[in-house]
This record gives C-alpha cells, structure tokens and sequence, in this order.
C-alpha cells in the first residue's frame, strides 16, 4: 500500500478505542483516533490521492521535519481544488503553501480530556469549523484526528446512559420519598396514638396531686383531735410505713409527672422529625428542630458524649422542615458514630493516655451572618448558618475528596450517601450551601448556610 504514494506519506492508520461500555468519565483516549502525519513538502495530489483511497479519513496531521506543524482536513482541501483554478494552484505545490492560505482555527485537547468536555468545546466554534476534525495530542507527544462524527455519536451515548440513570435515580427518589411519606404517616398516627393516654396522665397528675395532699391533711387532723386511736388503725400505719409513705408520695408523683413531660417531648420531637412537607415552604423554628433531633438522639450518647448549643437570635426561616429535618439528623448522627468509635477506641489505650483526652463534644452554633456581594450595586446577602462540629479524628484527606466527588453530578448517580442526599436538600431544595473543614486535632465541622428572604 505503500508504494501507491510517495515515500514521504506513509498510509493512514486507524488506532481502535476501548472496547468497555462508554461511561460519564469516558476520554478522547478511549475513542478510535487516525494516525496520519504528513510533510508539509508533500503536494496537494499526493495527499488528494490518500483522501481519494481513504474516504473515511477525515484530515491529515501536516509536520515539518517531524515536528507538528498543524492540521489540514479533507473538507479544507476540498474546498481549494474546487476553486478556479485550484487545481492549476494547489494540486502540485507543497502543502506548506496551500496551508498558508488553508490556516483556521485547530482544536487540540490532551487524550485525556473527558468526550463530554470535547463535545462541549467543539461545540463553541464558529459554525463553519463545526465539522472539522479535533487534533488529540497523546501522553507520548504524538498528534492524531477525531472524527467529530465519532464523537458525535460518542457523545449521544454517554447522554443516553446519563438520562437513564438520572430516570433511575428520580424513580428511585420518587419511590423513597413515596416511602419516607408512607412512614412519617404511620409514625405520625403512631405517636398520636401514644400521645392521647400521655395527656391523659399528664392531665390527671395535678388532680391525684391534690387528692393525695387533701388526704394526708385530712389523717394528720384526724390523728391530732383523736385521743383514742384504733390498735388495727396504727397497726396497719406501722405496716405500710406511713411517715415513709407521707413524704415519698409527693416525689414519686414528682417522678411520674417528669416521666410524662419527656414521653410528651419526645413523641412530640418524633411528630416533628416524620413531618410531611407541603408543597411550598413555610416558616419554621429551626431552634425548635435543633432541639426535636437532640432529644432524639439522646439516647445513643450515653452520657459519654457532650452536646453544647450555642443558639444566636434567629428569625424564622421558610424552608421544608421534614428535608431540613433529616439533614441534622444526617449530620449529628454522623459526628456520635465517629465520637463513640473513638470513645470505645480510647478504652482500649493505657489509663495514662485516656486521661489525656478531651471528653468527645458537639458543638450547635447558629447566628446569622452576611456576605459580600459579588456583583457592584448589590447589597449584601444575609444568610442563617447552622454549625455542627466535633472534635473527633479528622477525616483522611482521600475520604474527604470522595464526599466532594459525590456533591458533583457525574459521581452522585453512582451511589447515594446521606451526605450526598442532604447536599441535594440543602442546595437544590433551599438554594442554599453545605460546606465542611476537617483538620487533626481541630475535629470535623459541617456548615449548613440557607438564605434569608
């Protein structure tokens, strides 16, 4: 095939992609590329001829003594023959002269630049260059040809995988919020259902209260104006430890009441947390929120884990409670795994070291901040920032890129966390933003910031 053309042009040579199913990540490096360098000292009619035996070939790298010189496509060569005269002009004058009349703008990217960045860069040329092939410079330095049709249809691929995967993904959130709805009015009714005896005990302790006092005031007057007391009078006093009874019957009512006050606050935080959003967002306490979820989750502290809250003035905020809901609930539950995994690490060091750390603490602080506007004219904004933070082990420097890698689109279809879900919630749901820091020795902090309207 060689000697078909002149010694200079060596045949064309196509360079197969990968053979593995296109992805949202997929490279130029993965799509099949043409080898095709020719000297600008070649003429026009050799490489005419090349074209002519190769239709699919879509340009030809032009080098000048082995180095990259630039690109001359089929559709460019074309187009100079056919003029008056072209032939008479270009057909047997080195290519370096046509080129000077030929030269237009060349997109060249590094083979490692993802098809669907390609595509988009391809697609900010001027109309008439849309066509021409992409010059794809290789890891080794070498220069090949992209077929935009090629790409085209690479590109459409990986859009088709992402819309179908971003349908999976709705049908699936569709599903669990179907779910999450389904369980919050279950829940709901549940509590409900635990709240009515609660309020009925809690309604009638004040009345058993002032029964059980009139009662004690009505023996104690009746032991003073009686001189003759019943023998099996005081000795059922004497039996059932009466002086005992008098004054434990007081806190043992004390005691129910404050069993009920926290079954009344918890089943009450458990209604909060399952509420059911409506369709637009209203103003809410996230003090109160704060407040529900702690109490939630104080089961799971054990009394080994500090929660300070550090409350600034807030103004209520419209947002959809129930999401917001499950963001702290995210976050929190989050900080008390990793401060019990390192509370239960510490009990296995020497008593020496245990006492040298610091008892693990979350941090609640929330105040309203402003920032500066980017754009002249504008005031600034004002937004309420919502702070929890714990001084557990930092976070590996590769973990914390893997949770940044999740908050974007292409890695969130990959796998939800509730990190990734509560990203959605926060920015998507409430345009607002989710930030977070983790350093040695400094803890874990996550920033939640919506805006003030």
């Amino acid at each position: 095939m060689q000697q078909e053309f002149s010694s200079q042009i060596l045949p064309p040579l196509l360079i197969e992609g990968s053979d593995g199913d296109l992805g949202l990540e997929s490279k130029l490096t993965e799509l099949s590329l043409y080898d095709f360098s020719v000297e600008t000292s070649s003429t026009g009619k050799e490489v005419a001829e090349v074209f002519e035996k190769y239709p699919l070939l879509p340009g030809a790298i032009l080098v000048d003594d082995g180095k990259y010189a630039g690109m001359l496509s089929r559709k460019q060569l074309l187009e100079f023959l056919i003029r008056p005269f072209g032939q008479d002009l270009f057909f047997h004058q080195p290519l370096s002269i046509l080129y000077s009349y030929a030269r237009t703008p060349i997109l060249e990217l590094p083979d490692t630049t993802p098809i669907l960045n390609a595509m988009q860069l391809s697609l900010r040329r001027s109309p008439e260059f849309l066509s021409e092939p992409i010059v794809v410079k290789t890891s080794g330095n070498e220069y090949r040809l992209l077929d935009m049709q090629q790409l085209n249809i690479a590109s459409w691929q990986i859009r088709g995988i992402e819309t179908q995967v971003r349908y999976e993904r709705s049908q699936a959130q569709m599903i669990q919020n179907d779910k999450m709805a389904s369980l919050g009015r279950l829940v709901d009714g549940v509590a409900h259902e635990i709240l009515d005896p609660v309020n009925f005990i809690w309604g009638n302790l004040t009345h058993v209260s002032n029964y059980s006092r009139d009662l004690i005031k009505l023996i104690e007057i009746y032991d003073k104006n009686s001189e003759n007391i019943p023998e099996d009078v005081l000795y059922l006093k004497q039996d059932i430890e009466f002086d005992f009874l008098e004054s434990d019957l007081s806190q043992a009512i004390t005691s129910i009441r404050t069993g009920a006050e926290r079954l009344k606050k918890l089943v009450s935080g458990l209604q909060n947390f399952c509420h059911i959003d409506a369709i637009y967002p209203k103003p809410v306490d996230l003090h109160a929120n704060l407040n529900n979820i702690i109490l939630l989750i104080g089961s799971r502290l054990k009394g080994e884990i500090n929660i300070i809250k550090k409350f600034g003035h807030l103004p209520p905020v419209y947002c959809f409670a129930g999401q917001l809901n499950q963001v702290f609930m995210n976050i929190l539950s989050r900080a008390v795994d990793i401060l019990l995994d390192e509370a239960v690490r510490q009990q296995f060091e020497a008593e020496a070291e245990k006492n040298s750390h610091t008892k693990p603490t979350i941090e609640v602080l929330t105040e309203v901040i402003s920032q500066e506007s980017n754009i002249p004219g504008l005031p600034d904004s004002r937004w309420v920032s919502i702070c929890i933070a714990d001084n557990g082990p930092a976070m590996s420097p590769e973990f914390q890129q893997q949770i940044q890698e999740s908050f974007s689109v292409e890695k969130r279809a990959d796998k939800e966390t509730s990190l990734t879900i509560s990203y959605q919630i926060i920015i998507a749901r409430h345009g607002g933003k989710l930030n977070f820091t983790s350093q040695p020795d400094k803890g874990t902090q996550f920033e939640i910031l919506l805006p003030l309207v």
